[in-house]
């Protein structure tokens, strides 16, 4: 079955790394275009699901990156917004695992100045599920806009969203205090084990799934690394072990796994409502194939997804 389209709603952020200078005392930063709205919408793309990311792009020289990035990918750009706000900055600095730290750069930048205007044209009738998270539900001014689109969204479309706790933007409270909202608008959340830590610290993740799943998320998505998947189905249970890679570095892995999670839904014909024809079996193949595509992201530099292509090739060669 062909996937229906996927909208996917955020920030798209220049992802600077530190590289080798000519000179001790300069510099060096290669820029790729990142975000994880922007790298999930990418990722789909290339998988081979129709994907419309909605955006606010600088018209700086990131946003002329970004918009290069995005069409290379096949990304259907029709409701992204001119911005003349800045683009935002984030440089990362990887560690021996290949694990970033990022700082940011932020301020006043387009991707969080969204008005009810710019969403309201927006049309959602082919659309079968929307995706969002990240910076775009907790920046404001634009974030209550965001908010307020999605549960609009919610009664055509499956609801995906992925906090992406990025503490040194917007204190983890923050999120928490909101989250029970966006469980009750989602019917899928997915989310990191260093995310869960932010979010209810100390908390076992079958414990978090069952708080969450009584907020009104149906199908609650851990990701934990090297050590696999956690997913839980209305409180059903599977674990799915990771797809062994070398890492060149994790950026982008967690939002890769979503398109791969929700593109794999899609080819099935489960996306489009609130989920009620999905199985515990369903979730495990969709995981499963999700954790293949995160293991391709991982084996790159950046937030490169696979295309389609190169998963089948690796498949075939027994690497995802």
């Amino acid at each position: 079955m062909s996937p229906r389209q996927i909208t996917v709603l955020g920030e798209c952020v220049a992802d600077a790394f530190a590289e080798p200078a000519s000179a001790s005392n300069e510099l060096a930063l290669r820029v790729l275009p990142g975000g994880g709205p922007a790298n999930t919408a990418v990722a789909l793309a290339r998988l081979g699901t129709p994907a419309r990311f909605l955006a606010r792009l600088s018209g700086d020289v990131f946003g002329r990156l970004f918009r290069a990035h995005l069409e290379a990918s096949g990304v259907d750009l029709s409701y992204t917004v001119p911005a003349t706000e800045p683009s935002t900055l984030a440089v990362a600095e990887l560690d021996a695992q290949g694990q970033a730290a990022f700082s940011f750069h932020a301020q006043n930048t387009a991707d969080w100045q969204w008005t009810p205007e710019e969403l309201a044209r927006v049309d959602l009738s082919e659309t079968a599920c929307v995706h969002t998270g990240s910076l775009a539900l907790v920046r404001e001014p634009g974030a209550a806009v965001v908010e307020e689109f999605v549960a609009a969204a919610a009664r055509r479309a499956t609801i995906s969203i992925d906090p992406n706790v990025r503490p040194l933007l917007v204190r983890p409270e923050v999120y928490r205090a909101r989250l029970a909202h966006w469980c009750a608008l989602a019917d899928v959340l997915r989310l990191s084990e260093d995310d869960l830590e932010l979010l209810l610290p100390g908390t076992p993740p079958e414990q978090a799934c069952d708080l969450w799943h009584a907020a009104g998320a149906q199908l609650v998505v851990i990701t934990r690394g090297a050590g696999g998947v956690l997913a839980s189905l209305d409180g059903e249970r599977i674990e799915v072990p990771a797809v062994p890679t070398t890492v060149a570095d994790t950026v982008g892995a967690g939002d890769s796994f979503t398109a791969g999670l929700l593109h794999h839904l899609g080819t099935r014909g489960l996306l489009g409502g609130r989920l009620t024809e999905i199985r515990l079996a369903d979730v495990a193949d969709a995981c499963l194939f999700a954790a293949r595509v995160a293991a391709l992201t991982c084996s790159v530099a950046g937030p490169n997804p696979p295309w389609q292509n190169q998963l089948e090739q690796a498949a075939a060669l027994g690497r995802a």
